[in-house]
């Protein structure tokens, strides 16, 4: 990845995962505790790991043409190998999938403009002036970022350079491998080797930003700071208390719970980095403050497009937007399109279209 696409919009970015070989799956489960006394204190959720089938498929259709969406998690369990024999099988059906939405930033420079311009972007995240996070923040805050620092990071002096919204990401990762998670437990991986063996050609969906001049835009990021410290603070908090609730809806997306997925409450983190990033003075200029806005039309415009030509269909789409009443599935019904949700959810999908209606992942036994 370039380092300006760093800069800009790591918060956006998934990196690609290891594909897991199929197998037939065994039964995956967590040993619930027994009852504590309220004055003993309760560990952490158990992390649930080996083969899991993951969440049922939505159905989206018109007429005979059928998309089926697996909704995407982050963090999962790192020490899961996800097998879904119902995507297996859709996959072997479609024409295509269609990726998540990312944001695409393109820049106009050459090799040498790229051994030149690395440098200055590295220094983008570092706090300007040379300052380390004690001076930039006040002192109840920075106690906090010592604590988990030393739990997480140990003797890193070097990050105490960086911008707060780089050293929060840093933070999070290594918080978010020391407890057992991982960031999507190797599900787009094994979806891309399903997909490359099966010969069916995987469809970007993306908003591509396309940047003149990137030494003008590394000068507005360090001109015009993102709100560095609600990212920061927001980090913290789901480090420090949401962990055990992050843990929770990543054993429920593994074991197919999504009654228990929707029932529990996402931290937000990640919107509130979002958010620093788009709503900072640079944004506009580089076209990056309507991200989310530009995301769903891609999305939504090449689901349409899939639908239309496609028999049948299959993609990958965060979670959120498949169980929130106003995410981009909805706003696909609203527009005349059907959609069914998954066993377990709401009611079960039915064999109409081209698609045999595949086993859903709520049949298998756990």
């Amino acid at each position: 990845m370039r380092p300006w696409t760093v800069l800009l919009c790591f918060a956006l970015a998934a990196p690609t995962a290891l594909a897991a070989p199929l197998q037939t799956p065994p039964v995956a489960s967590t040993t619930a505790a027994p009852p504590v006394p309220a004055d003993v204190p309760l560990l952490a959720p158990v992390v649930v790991s080996g083969v899991v089938p993951g969440p049922g498929l939505w159905k989206v259709s018109k007429g005979d043409h059928v998309l089926w969406v697996l909704g995407t998690l982050s963090p999962l369990p790192g020490h899961i190998q996800w097998e879904s024999r119902e995507v297996a099988q859709v996959l072997a059906q479609s024409k295509q999938v269609l990726l998540e939405p990312k944001i695409k930033l393109k820049a106009d420079i050459g090799f040498f403009g790229k051994l030149f311009l690395l440098p200055t972007a590295y220094g983008a995240r570092k706090n300007p002036d040379g300052k380390t996070l004690d001076q930039v923040m006040d002192a109840p805050t920075y106690a906090r970022w010592q604590a988990l620092k030393r739990k997480y990071l140990g003797d890193d002096s070097g990050i105490e350079r960086w911008r707060p919204l780089f050293a929060a990401q840093e933070l999070y990762r290594k918080a978010l491998k020391a407890n057992g998670l991982s960031n999507d437990g190797g599900v787009s991986g094994a979806v891309a080797a399903m997909a490359k063996q099966d010969g069916v050609p995987e469809t970007p969906v993306e908003y591509r930003v396309e940047i003149k001049q990137p030494r003008e835009a590394l000068k507005a990021f360090k001109a015009a700071a993102p709100s560095d410290l609600e990212c920061f603070n927001r980090t913290l908090d789901s480090i420090e208390h949401d962990l055990p609730a992050m843990t929770a809806r990543a054993n429920a997306w593994a074991t197919g719970d999504l009654e228990e997925l929707r029932r529990l409450p996402d931290s937000h983190r990640r919107d509130a980095c979002v958010t620093a990033i788009t709503s900072a003075g640079f944004a506009h200029q580089l076209g990056l403050d309507d991200v989310p806005a530009q995301l769903e039309a891609a999305w939504l415009a090449a689901a349409r497009d899939a639908l239309a030509k496609d028999d049948t269909g299959f993609a990958l789409l965060p979670m959120g937007e498949l169980l929130s009443p106003t995410g981009y599935v909805s706003k696909l019904k609203a527009a005349g399109y059907t959609v069914e949700a998954p066993l377990g959810l709401d009611e079960a999908p039915t064999a109409a279209g081209s698609a045999t209606a595949p086993a859903t992942a709520t049949s298998v036994t756990r």
